[in-house]
C-alpha cells in the first residue's frame, strides 16, 4: 500500500511538472494565431476567438524574418556538422591513440571548461577581428567547432569501444583513419547524436555571441533579429509569440525525432577508463 501511494505521489508530481512546463508553450502557440490585441486582454484568453496566420505572414513578408531563419539554419547545421567531425576525431585520439603528452593535454583541456564563456568572448573577438572574420558567418561558427565538453563526451564514450575490434582492424591492415570511420563512428552513434542535439540547440538559441560578432542585419540570426524586432513591436504580443514559435519549433522537432539516441547517449556516456 505504501509503495502504491509513493508511486501515485510521484506520478502526480510528474504530471504537475509537465503541465507547468507545457501550459506556457501551449499559450505561446495559441497567442501566435490570435487576432491583434487579443493576447493583451484582461483577463487573458487561452484560446483565440478565431485563428489567423497574419502574424506569421508579417514576419516573413513585411519584416523579412525568413532571411534570419535561414541564417540560423545555416550556422546551426554547419556548426553541428563540423563539431561532430572535429570532436569525434579528437575524442577518439584521446581515448585510443597513444602519443606523448596525451593525458597532460587532455587535463589542460578539461581545465579550460571552468573558464566562463563570457570571459573568453573579448579575447576571441579581438582575435577574430585581427583575422578579418568579424561580421562573417565563419566568425560566428568558430566558437562552436570544437567545444571541450564535446571532446570530453566523445572521449568517455570511445573508451567503451572494445579494444579487440580496433586490434582486429589493425591486423587486417586498416589505417587509423579507416578504423575511425568504419569502426569507431558507428559504435559512437548514440553519443554523437546526443552531441548533435546539444550543439544544434545551443547554436540555434545563442544570442550573445552573434550579437557581438554580427553588425550587418542581413547576417543576423533569428534570436538577434527577434530581439531587434521586440524593440520596434514591443506592444504586438501576437507577433512576438509567432516569432518565439519559429525559434522553438526546430529544436523541439529535432529533440523529439532524436530523443531515443539522446537518452541512450546520456545514459552511456559516463564510461570511465
Amino acid at each position: 500500500m505504501r509503495r502504491r501511494l509513493v508511486s501515485l505521489a510521484l506520478h502526480a508530481a510528474l504530471v504537475i511538472g509537465a503541465v507547468a512546463t507545457l501550459v506556457p508553450l501551449a499559450w505561446m502557440v495559441s497567442a501566435s494565431v490570435m487576432p491583434t490585441g487579443e493576447a493583451s486582454m484582461f483577463p487573458p484568453r487561452f484560446l483565440p476567438t478565431h485563428t489567423t496566420l497574419a502574424h506569421y505572414r508579417d514576419l516573413f513578408d513585411r519584416l523579412n524574418l525568413g532571411r534570419s531563419f535561414l541564417n540560423s539554419a545555416l550556422i546551426s547545421i554547419s556548426a553541428t556538422f563540423f563539431c561532430l567531425i572535429l570532436t569525434s576525431l579528437a575524442g577518439y585520439a584521446f581515448a585510443r591513440l597513444r602519443f606523448a603528452g596525451r593525458d597532460r593535454l587532455f587535463r589542460s583541456l578539461l581545465a579550460g571548461m571552468v573558464i566562463p564563456a563570457q570571459v573568453a568572448m573579448l579575447p576571441l573577438f579581438l582575435l577574430l577581428k585581427a583575422m578579418g572574420l568579424v561580421n562573417t558567418y565563419w566568425g560566428v561558427l568558430i566558437p562552436y567547432l570544437a567545444p571541450i565538453f564535446g571532446i570530453f563526451m566523445v572521449r568517455q564514450y570511445a573508451l567503451s569501444v572494445p579494444q579487440d575490434y580496433l586490434d582486429a582492424a589493425r591486423v587486417d591492415g586498416a589505417s587509423e583513419l579507416r578504423i575511425y570511420w568504419s569502426v569507431v563512428l558507428p559504435l559512437c552513434r548514440p553519443i554523437l547524436v546526443t552531441l548533435a542535439v546539444f550543439v544544434f540547440m545551443g547554436t540555434w538559441n545563442d544570442f550573445m555571441w552573434p550579437l557581438i560578432e554580427l553588425t550587418d542585419d542581413r547576417l543576423y540570426t533569428l534570436p538577434v533579429a527577434l530581439a531587434n524586432l521586440s524593440g520596434e513591436h514591443a506592444q504586438d504580443t501576437e507577433m512576438m509569440m509567432a516569432g518565439s514559435v519559429l525559434t522553438v519549433l526546430p529544436v523541439l522537432v529535432l529533440f523529439l525525432a532524436l530523443q531515443r539516441y539522446y537518452i541512450e547517449g546520456i545514459m552511456m556516456g559516463g564510461v570511465k577508463e
